[in-house]
């Protein structure tokens, strides 16, 4: 068990710069730190090298913290493995074929991935903000790949192929434009000592907000304990509109309909959608005074912190707490869900798609299905301990190994899918700014939602000329 701790820890320690959401800032390693190629026919596609003679060169996007080479933390002395592993594999694979990659930070990656689209300048990319790249018809449609192969779809995590569902110039539905490579979500994380200094239960899996209210409400004031203040919650101040949704959402509501600019339709002055942010306009009285000014939570994670529980918190939480030996100290529950449609919540990660300018299409849909391989995922897991979208991932040894991943896991694939169209466009900064006025108290709940209603009705009508 201490072996494994050990390896989970050297793991946590690369995390610290790796995103896999969109536009967020927000394994099975050996001793020597090398991956363990437990890929199968089913993985790779393969697991010798193809009888296949393939020729040519694809051009392989990736945005993150990815290096092409080995890196050594100058920190704490972790070395990561560079995607020359990848290169290696999928060359080995499919022998003659070759792969350069093209290797990208997240700062303004949507206007750079643009500009490569546009240009033909690589052959796959990873594409979170997939939706407009297939709106422009700048990506290849992949239903006949997937159908001439009968590309089994199924051994993704429940929700992750539908939620990267976009609509080309021409589609009258929605289509398959990507495939899942690296998963994110977000869940509620929570201080078991501080529940136990409370004498409070902790919190269920699957909490409701009822549960949530009542527990934090016991939370808030003198520790009883150590004499510290407490507070129950937090949440991001920033990211009010997406948990006031998600909490609309568990009261039966949706965000709203359609999936084009000019066909959208919102919910956002709904009466769940109202109940959502009285809810949390309620829960402040039992956070830290400076929540919505994104201050307050600087102790959380660590050993001396002051907070019950962060709602809506991303994987990254993962890090500090192993890094810290806090690993036993903090669980995870799963956030909110329509009832209904039994999935709720902003839809995170990335897709891999192929660029419709590509000259080879045929090797580029071969690295799509690389992606997809347990050999893939499992690199992405060991070296950036980057959610997998694999529904075998809950047997890896490493991911058993940290239980607050099977929170995870389960979380993505309960996130709301299609992702919500309308966060890729003005209506997203409509909504929290309005949000944002109704906590502060400079405008009603109903007088900020019809509000943020009334914007993005008018701005919905200006993309319909």
């Amino acid at each position: 068990m201490k072996k494994i701790m050990a390896l989970i820890l050297i793991v946590v320690l690369t995390m610290s710069t790796f995103l896999v959401g969109c536009g967020s800032k927000d394994n099975d390693k050996t001793d020597n730190g090398t991956v363990t190629d437990n890929s199968t026919d089913n993985d790779t596609g393969k697991d010798v090298a193809d009888e296949k003679e393939w020729s040519g060169t694809i051009k392989v996007q990736m945005i993150g913290s990815f290096k092409m080479e080995d890196s050594t933390d100058p920190v704490s002395g972790v070395k990561t493995k560079g995607v020359h592993l990848l290169k290696e594999e999928f060359e080995r694979t499919h022998p003659g074929a070759k792969v350069e990659y093209v290797l990208m930070g997240w700062d303004s990656y949507q206007q750079k991935t643009q500009a490569m689209l546009m240009s033909g300048e690589a052959d796959v990319y990873q594409v979170p903000g997939i939706a407009s790249f297939a709106a422009q018809g700048l990506l290849e449609p992949l239903a006949p790949y997937i159908e001439n192969e009968n590309y089994d779809l199924e051994k993704y995590i429940n929700g992750q192929v539908n939620g990267w569902k976009a609509m080309g110039p021409e589609d009258s539905d929605l289509e398959i434009y990507g495939v899942p490579v690296l998963g994110d979500t977000r869940v509620i994380v929570y201080d078991k000592k501080i529940f136990d200094d409370w004498g409070v239960e902790y919190l269920s899996e699957e909490p409701t907000i009822d549960e949530i209210m009542e527990k934090a409400a016991k939370m808030t004031g003198k520790n009883p304990v150590t004499g510290e203040e407490n507070y129950g919650l937090y949440f991001r101040g920033k990211y009010a509109s997406d948990l006031a949704l998600n909490i609309g959402e568990s009261l039966g509501g949706t965000w709203g309909t359609g999936f084009r600019y000019k066909d959208l339709q919102v919910n956002f002055n709904s009466e769940e959608m109202k109940k959502g942010v009285q809810y949390l306009k309620d829960a402040v009285a039992y956070a830290p005074s400076g929540i919505l000014s994104e201050q307050g939570n600087e102790l959380f994670l660590t050993e001396n912190n002051n907070i019950g529980m962060t709602l809506r918190i991303g994987p990254g939480f993962l890090k500090p707490i192993y890094s810290n030996g806090l690993d036993e100290r903090y669980g995870a529950s799963l956030l909110f869900v329509n009832p209904e449609k039994g999935m709720g919540g902003v839809f995170e990660g990335s897709p891999c798609a192929i660029g419709k300018s590509s000259e080879n299409k045929e090797l580029a849909w071969e690295y799509l299905k690389f992606t997809g391989s347990e050999f893939y995922q499992q690199y992405l897991w060991d070296e950036y301990m980057a959610a997998p979208v694999l529904k075998s991932a809950t047997e890896w040894e490493h991911i058993k190994a940290v239980p607050q991943m099977e929170v995870v896991l389960k979380a993505m694939g309960r996130l709301w899918g299609p992702r919500y169209p309308y966060r890729s466009a003005q209506p997203k900064s409509i909504l929290a700014s309005n949000v944002e006025l109704a906590l502060l108290g400079q405008a009603t709940i109903e007088e900020a939602l019809d509000n943020a209603q009334k914007e993005t009705e008018e701005w919905i009508k200006e993309q319909q000329k």
